[in-house]
């Protein structure tokens, strides 16, 4: 007897069997949920971050955008930053991720949102910015003090 292979789901596909299965009805967020025990610390974050802009070998076709949340379901939020981290977006915050991606890979993850947000109802947003290397280098943390010339180099030292 011959066995069938399983086919592959894309994102959109089990996301939109998720909403046939009643996905709406689900619980409200939890906010500290135990999938987010490993996130690495603010500082780790804005090396990672820094790093993707400051990167040698950066092809200049990439695009660098934030893809941020606000998503009701503990189980679509989960499947969506899950799609992300796959697509090879970087997590800066827990809803709030730095992509440096080809515009083929922008636009497959703009559309898939697109389709999944459409596919169920709710009152969640996602918001996809693009921004440019200057900006990003200009960021500026507030609240946690993080030594961010260390990390950029940019310390002027001056001789006499």
């Amino acid at each position: 007897m011959k066995r069938e292979s399983k086919k592959e789901w894309t994102f959109v596909e089990k996301m939109k069997a998720l909403v046939h299965a009643g996905i709406s009805t689900s619980a409200a967020p939890n906010r500290l949920s135990n999938d987010m025990d490993d996130l690495p610390t603010l500082e780790e974050r804005v090396k990672r971050a820094l790093g993707i802009i400051y990167r040698p070998d950066r092809p200049a076709t990439n695009m660098l955008f934030f893809v941020m949340y606000d998503i009701g379901s503990n189980k679509v939020r989960a499947l969506v930053a899950k799609y992300l981290l796959r697509k090879g977006c970087t997590r800066i915050q827990r809803s709030i991720f730095l992509a440096d991606l080809s515009t083929a890979d922008y636009e497959t993850i703009r559309n898939d949102l697109t389709q999944v947000q459409a596919a169920y109802e709710n009152k969640d947003s996602i918001l996809i910015v693009p921004i440019s290397t200057d900006y990003l280098r200009s960021m500026r943390i507030i609240g946690q003090k993080i030594e961010l010339d260390i990390i950029l180099h940019n310390k002027n030292t001056i001789f006499f």
